[in-house]
């Protein structure tokens, strides 16, 4: 089979390689899936650039990136209903922790981290779900219904952030998100109520005022570091703030006390190491909203997977609206 590898960290194209590799064999409870799409996914860039702190070199002698795709059931492993073949499926997780992800003709993997795509849902759909849909799915309604509340989405025309605000009104939420620049039509067209330029000096009262005067019970934040003085400022007693990012300010100095005299709960959230009880959650929310119409990833480019490097650049650049993924 074709396969995109790395054997060291460095820039895209001096590092990734096109190699013919043996497909692999389903193992007892694993599944064969022959990938149509990858997903390609800033947390893949940084793995493969080195990003990750405290990893100075690859764990694996050869990694093939990405945990994100979708494709199609071939074959299964000993223990797996063998009805599954020629099911379509998206993949989550598909290199966390493994060294053969899904930038590849073929990936074999466990039978749960394959899950079922309805046919009016197209691969490149599919390549979107593992990582930025759940992500989404989860910090807005991993701790509950979020249907008569305000929830603050930062960074809302972002492609966790374009979901989230996405979900967040479907759930009945209002939504008041910040973006910037061509990022505030696109958030107010996901739905959010309000959108606010994230560069404005008096943004902290301009999220007061957009909530009618009060503050704002759950944020969804993308910039925890950066934006924490802001979300301090707006958090409703007994709030909840939710990160899944911080890399602009990846060591921030926390305002203990003005938190814990509104009793805030700081949830850091990493879609790869959720609960099974919260990833049938996530996975239960996406699928639903799917078949109801009302989820609509981006997708900013789909390239060839000999574009790979293209691809890696592209997602490191931050340009692109929405996810970019190749096709095999």
């Amino acid at each position: 089979m074709r396969a995109m590898t790395y054997d060291r960290f460095g820039p895209a194209s001096d590092v990734l390689i096109l190699a013919d590799m043996p497909t692999p064999d389903p193992a007892p409870g694993e599944v064969l899936v022959r990938l149509h799409t990858s997903g390609v996914n800033p947390s893949d860039v940084k793995a493969r650039a080195g990003g990750r702190p405290g990893v100075t070199k690859p764990p694996f002698p050869t990694i093939i990136p990405h945990s994100d795709g979708a494709g199609v059931i071939e074959a299964v492993g000993e223990g797996v209903d063998a009805a599954r073949v020629g099911q379509r499926v998206w993949i989550w997780n598909g290199q966390w922790q493994r060294a053969f992800g899904t930038a590849a003709d073929y990936i074999a993997l466990p039978a749960a981290q394959a899950v079922p795509l309805a046919d009016a849902i197209s691969f490149e759909q599919g390549a979107t779900l593992g990582i930025p849909a759940m992500t989404a799915a989860h910090v807005v309604l991993g701790n509950g219904p979020v249907a008569g509340k305000t929830l603050l989405i930062s960074g809302g025309a972002g492609t966790v952030g374009h979901l989230a605000v996405q979900i967040a009104v479907q759930s009945g939420a209002r939504v008041i998100a910040t973006a910037r620049g061509a990022g505030i039509d696109a958030a107010r067209a996901a739905g959010a109520e309000t959108v606010l330029d994230y560069t404005a000096p008096d943004l902290a009262e301009q999220i007061i005022a957009a909530n009618d005067g009060a503050p704002v019970e759950q944020i969804v934040e993308v910039e925890f570091g950066k934006n924490l003085a802001t979300n301090t400022a707006v958090i409703a007693e007994n709030g909840r703030i939710v990160a899944y990012g911080s890399a602009q300010e990846m060591t921030p100095t926390l305002p203990f006390y003005p938190l814990m005299f509104k009793a805030v709960t700081l949830e850091l959230a990493l879609i790869y190491l959720l609960t099974p009880a919260q990833r049938a959650q996530a996975i239960g929310h996406v699928n639903t909203l799917l078949k109801t119409g009302t989820l609509t990833p981006r997708i900013a480019e789909v390239l060839p997977l000999e574009a790979c490097a293209e691809a890696h650049d592209a997602v490191a650049a931050g340009h692109r609206a929405g996810s970019v993924l190749l096709r095999m």
